[in-house]
């Protein structure tokens, strides 16, 4: 399914979600030490990669957001293998690993797969960086997702185009219903709709907003299987879950109300909602007033578009 945003001021959009900064933190702290990016992130980069077609222009560089956990720079590489690819991070755990990548031995295959890239921290990424930026399964862990679509827009050159999934509300449905069951409280942060990431690319400034998503079912052997991917995925980071440690009886009552779950065929689904979406970053075009003050860096940005308007939506 696929929606193409009417070029209409939406109501403003919210700030920042209520989702607990410290578990986030431990999140991004077990994608460091992992040994591989979580499986799903790497298969929602292989579909968002289909997507790239759209992008009939070749960027000079590209701006892997949250390089490691996106396990997406193969099929950037092998996509635009004349780009320059720039690596940013959000943790000094996370810029370590990916810098040690790109310093493994010349004759080692894991510097060839993901060397020669420059790595760079969030707030060390200068304006108008690259010309595609490419953020997977990014979103729905930010904090404050207009702010981090401000940050995506100056990184982007004039006329850049922005590739991005996320994880939407009907994600893990499933195990939200057994919670509620239990009477155990929230199993995870609420997430964003499409349609509300769609108002806020528009307030953020994008142009020809498109979302789409799709169901993905996931199906495990075991509840012990089920809950260690959903911990490499992430965490719980709704503050309004239960407080303090669970006990080995809570454990044994959520496995066995996982294994009441299982189909025929002996296995456990869950859904995942995986919202795509895409859009351009247009030239900045001055309000019209009786007096109008343009920054110096938007004069620079419209002389490198040649004057030209931004970019209109689609009918």
């Amino acid at each position: 399914m696929s929606h193409a945003l009417p070029n209409e001021a939406p109501k403003a959009a919210s700030t920042a979600r209520n989702v607990d900064a410290a578990a986030v933190a431990r999140v991004l702290g077990r994608w460091a030490a992992a040994a591989e990016p979580p499986w799903l992130h790497a298969e929602v980069a292989r579909r968002m990669a289909e997507r790239l077609p759209v992008i009939r222009s070749q960027p000079e560089a590209v701006l892997q957001w949250w390089a490691h956990a996106g396990a997406s720079d193969a099929l950037l590489r092998q996509t635009y293998p004349k780009a320059r690819q720039l690596q940013v991070e959000p943790t000094p755990a996370l810029l370590a690993r990916s810098r040690q990548a790109g310093s493994a031995p010349w004759w080692s295959a894991r510097r060839w797969a993901g060397g020669g890239a420059q790595v760079l921290g969030e707030a060390e990424v200068p304006a108008a960086a690259g010309g595609l930026l490419w953020a997977n399964m990014v979103l729905h862990a930010a904090i404050d997702p207009p702010a981090l679509l401000a940050q995506w827009r100056r990184a982007l050159a004039v006329d850049g185009f922005l590739m991005f999934s996320t994880l939407g509300p009907d994600t893990l449905r499933e195990l939200h219903a057994l919670y509620a069951d239990l009477g155990a409280g929230s199993p995870g942060a609420p997430l964003v709709d499409m349609h509300d990431i769609g108002d806020m690319l528009v307030h953020a400034g994008f142009a020809d907003p498109v979302m789409d998503q799709e169901q993905l079912t996931l199906t495990w052997a075991t509840p012990e299987a089920l809950l260690a991917e959903l911990r490499q995925l992430g965490g719980n980071a709704d503050p309004a879950r239960a407080p303090g440690l669970r006990t080995p009886r809570w454990h044994h009552r959520l496995k066995a109300a996982l294994a009441e779950r299982a189909g025929a065929d002996g296995r456990i689904a869950m859904r995942f909602e995986v919202v795509y979406g895409h859009a351009f970053n247009p030239a900045p075009r001055p309000a019209v007033a009786a007096q109008t003050a343009v920054s110096l860096d938007d004069m620079r940005a419209m002389v490198r578009a040649g004057g030209r308007p931004p970019r209109k939506p689609s009918p």
